[in-house]
């Protein structure tokens, strides 16, 4: 019997074989949102899948052992593909008894600096980078992050790089230990923590998560222990650490995290090939489905388990919409003098709209992680440039959605639309936007009766349930985002506008709203905000608008750090 288990095991991919385990116990995003009907049900599922993830990584590592040689034929890593693990919105990572034994063991442990010092000939100087060495940074949960490790310049060592070379071959090959993760903690070089982020988030937990740790906490000191986060996910706190250090990379990072990830999902391949793009692959990060790459139109769901866009919605008037509940929350669009609303529970299952309104193109991505919803015109790019398909790419940039173009496989910033790889980013296409007001479905059709809304089955003959996340962010974000801005809470609603020159303003929902309705002014640095169907919008000195839209408190404060913020 294990001859025939080991031979399943090779000749895939470690990950491949977890991907097909994710297929028979994780359903795909929209199955899982739309029919996992009870609590019990899902744990039911949850735990399952974490059992057969477990059972696959120590039947790996137990094959492994037993033929460590050169792989045998037919071992390169397959692009068969199935259901991805939870979908961009469960993200937490589940700490297993070992993985919080190894927190704890751990607690005292402090990094070797005189470790990895290159030899004579391998590495550049011990160049101290400028990191963040205050400690003054805190989580979410009002952890303060200790001060940064000092990280080297130059390459790294050659000892390192077979370690890595040999972990990456077990990856392809189906084959890898926790102990061989846990030695990179001996190599002294912190750099190596963007490493361990990045295995923490695909390996199942167990052994391979208890070398993470233990290699993380060896290269930077940290006491995982001392951070409520890491009981919640060790992967989530140890990326917080990382993006709150802004710890820099060696050269050649970017290739390990392709080979990883192009194992997961080849459809990512196109976001790498681009050599001059802007992409700061630290910050990037799996968020749990697979790349929509569906053509435009085709209203299916995503068959290996993404989260599918919804192409030309159908509609109806407001009198039509009188399935929707008047305290239901959407997100309303006026251009071109028509007006529309979407309900907020359809845009949770598809995040991404294409849609024409007032005669003009848009694209409308949702973060449902940083409680964003913005309306891009996405038919204002340069002539000869075809108008983009905006796409939910599977990934994920300090928990906020990263969006792509269908027709270019270019990558865009999803909070400012610039795009920052591929064909439109040479073009140098940055979107435009229009404001989108967030506010209810029955005070939007009082202030404008002629708006029209995505109809009940959005126009493709299906059901949306009514609240399909469930209260998932109600304990604060559930994917990295390192240090906040402690001048609101994390999850506080804001309403933000970008100047002309640049400059970021940012407005506190309800203390704004409850100012205009008691009849005062709420204005910053040449930006009024105007109430509308009881939601805001933004205009100038001069009246004209200002386009803008609602997000969480950390997602806008985290994408424009330097932003300014009104207060009553």
């Amino acid at each position: 019997m294990r001859f025939r288990i080991c031979d399943l095991l090779t000749g895939t991919t470690l990950l491949g074989t977890i991907r097909r385990i994710l297929a028979r116990f994780s359903p795909a995003t929209h199955t899982r949102v739309e029919f996992v009907s009870s609590r019990s049900r899902f744990a039911s599922r949850i735990t399952a899948l974490f059992t057969a993830l477990l059972v696959t990584a120590l039947l790996a590592a137990a094959c492994a052992t037993s033929d460590t040689s050169t792989p045998p034929p037919g071992t390169e890593p397959t692009s068969d593909m199935s259901a991805a693990a939870s979908g961009e919105d469960s993200g937490q990572q589940a700490t297993s008894a070992t993985s919080a034994d190894v927190i704890a063991d751990a607690s005292g442990t402090t990094a070797d600096t005189s470790a990895g010092v290159a030899s004579e000939g391998e590495s550049g100087s011990d160049v101290v980078l400028d990191p963040r060495e205050t400690g003054q940074l805190r989580n979410f949960l009002g952890y303060t992050f200790p001060p940064a490790p000092q990280a080297s310049t130059g390459p790294l060592q050659r000892a390192t790089l077979n370690d890595l070379n040999m972990i990456w071959s077990g990856l392809q090959r189906g084959g890898i230990s926790g102990d061989a993760i846990a030695r990179l903690g001996r190599t002294g070089d912190p750099r190596l923590g963007w490493i361990v982020s990045d295995l923490l988030r695909f390996v199942p937990p167990g052994e391979l998560t208890d070398g993470a740790i233990s290699a993380f906490q060896s290269l930077t000191g940290v006491r995982l222990a001392d951070d409520p986060v890491a009981l919640r996910s060790p992967w989530q706190s140890v990326t917080d650490h990382l993006l709150a250090w802004d710890l820099p990379v060696f050269d050649g990072y970017a290739e390990y995290k392709e080979r990883l990830f192009t194992l997961v999902e080849p459809g990512w391949q196109p976001f790498f090939d681009d050599a001059d793009s802007d992409i700061d692959w630290r910050i990037v990060s799996w968020g749990g489905v697979l790349i929509d790459n569906r053509e435009l139109g085709d209203p299916r769901p995503c068959p290996r388990g993404c989260i599918p866009a919804l192409d030309n919605p159908g509609v109806t008037d407001a009198e039509g919409g009188s399935w929707y509940p008047d305290d239901g929350i959407v997100f309303a669009v006026v251009l071109g003098g028509e007006a529309r609303a979407y309900p907020r529970h359809i845009m949770e299952i598809h995040e991404m709209i294409n849609d024409t309104l007032g005669g003009r193109r848009i694209g409308m991505p949702y973060c449902t992680l940083c409680g964003s919803a913005q309306a891009y015109l996405t038919e204002e790019v340069p002539d000869g440039v075809a108008t983009p398909v905006l796409r939910t790419s599977g990934l994920l940039s300090r928990s906020n959605k990263v969006m792509y173009d269908l027709v270019t496989k270019s990558v865009f910033n999803t909070f400012t639309g610039r795009a920052i790889s591929g064909p439109l980013r040479r073009e140098g296409v940055v979107l435009p936007q229009t404001t989108v007001v967030t506010t209810t479905w029955g005070e939007w059709k009082a202030a404008h009766p002629d708006t029209t809304i995505i109809a009940a089955d959005g126009g493709i003959g299906r059901s949306y349930p009514f609240n399909p996340l469930g209260g998932r962010d109600d304990n604060g974000p559930i994917f990295p985002v390192g240090d906040v801005d402690e001048r609101l809470s994390v999850q506080d609603q804001v309403f933000g506008v970008v100047l002309d020159d640049g400059t970021p303003v940012a407005f506190p929902v309800d203390a704004a709203v409850a100012e205009l309705e008691a009849g005062g002014t709420v204005e910053l640095s040449g930006v009024t905000l105007q109430l509308d169907g009881g939601g805001v919008r933004a205009v100038d000195a001069d009246g004209d608008p200002i386009e803008g839209h609602q997000s969480f408190w950390f997602a806008w404060s985290q994408f424009m750090a330097d932003t300014l913020l009104w207060e009553p």
